[in-house]
């Protein structure tokens, strides 16, 4: 399972490396870019995550959200989402919080990790666009979570107890905010 790790890592970092992230392909994107202004001023780090099972490894295209401001605004105002994008939340302490789908517009699955990258409880979550809304606990200890559209990690054959590697594209800037938040 290791092998396949690294593996897709030096691929990951080759093809970050060899592709400018403006360009476009020609392709259009399957999901509107979010217009709404609180979106635009969180400006999500990006980067990819590497899913690993059992029957495989899955890499997605991810939005990171590191601050709690980017935290509470999560995929709220989406209308939908790539199949092959997602969402971490990671955090720079141990939480035990529960998540909410608070003007959230499409159905979730959320698997909270370690800070090894072990996935140790996976949820679906229903859209929310009223006053109240549930709140998902995952009833573990977490330092991110993942969120894709529902049955995504099912799909995946991703499990709890497999593990996911998070990497960012803009390293300097995630160093950044590690030395800040150890101040």
């Amino acid at each position: 399972m290791r092998p396949r790790i690294v593996a897709l890592f030096l691929l990951t970092m080759a093809l970050t490396g060899a592709c400018d992230s403006d360009a476009s392909d020609g392709a259009a994107d399957t999901c509107p870019t979010p217009t709404a202004p609180e979106i635009a001023a969180a400006e999500f780090a990006e980067g990819r995550a590497i899913l690993d099972g059992d029957e495989g490894s899955t890499l997605i295209d991810i939005e990171i959200a590191e601050t709690s401001e980017q935290h509470q605004l999560g995929l709220m105002h989406r209308s939908c989402l790539e199949d092959d994008r997602g969402m971490v939340f990671i955090f720079f302490e141990e939480s035990t919080s529960g998540f909410y789908m608070k003007d959230t517009l499409i159905p979730l699955s959320i698997a909270f990790f370690d800070v090894e990258g072990k996935i140790l409880k996976i949820l679906d979550m229903e859209p929310c666009d009223t006053a109240i809304c549930e709140t998902y606990n995952p009833g573990v200890t977490y330092m991110g979570a993942l969120e894709v559209n529902r049955g995504a990690f099912e799909e995946w054959a991703i499990e709890e107890g497999d593990e996911i590697q998070v990497i960012q594209n803009d390293r300097d800037r995630l160093s950044e905010i590690r030395h800040s938040a150890l101040r």
